[in-house]
């Protein structure tokens, strides 16, 4: 069993819901923190599990972030089990960045 250690990088250059971030199917991921930076005005995140084992999407955090700004949309641990996967979405285009830390756990 191994823990590694990752960061994801994004920038949301669309306003549909993007995937960053899927467990691979032999491990657990502890998500941190997922930082999001709002460039340019006021604009509406959203952050997405997709729980692979019930095959259902639910919503975890929602915010208005202001011009300029920044978030942690996670206000506590994240757990994600095999194959789930962690999705953004925001309301204008190219206005959000921002970065995810994770704890992968595995079991090779």
């Amino acid at each position: 069993m191994a823990n590694i250690y990752k960061n994801v990088l994004f920038s949301q250059g669309v306003t549909t819901k993007t995937d960053l971030y899927t467990v691979p199917s032999n491990s657990r991921a502890i998500i941190q923190n997922i930082q999001v930076t709002n460039e340019t005005g006021t604009v509406n995140v959203q952050v997405y599990v997709y729980d692979n084992s019930t095959t259902t999407e639910h919503e975890i955090s929602h915010v208005t972030v202001a011009a300029r700004s920044t978030e942690n949309m996670a206000k506590g641990p994240v757990i994600l089990e095999e194959s789930d996967v962690l999705r953004i979405q925001a309301g204008t285009i190219d206005s959000v960045s921002g970065v995810i830390s994770i704890l992968e756990i595995n079991r090779d």
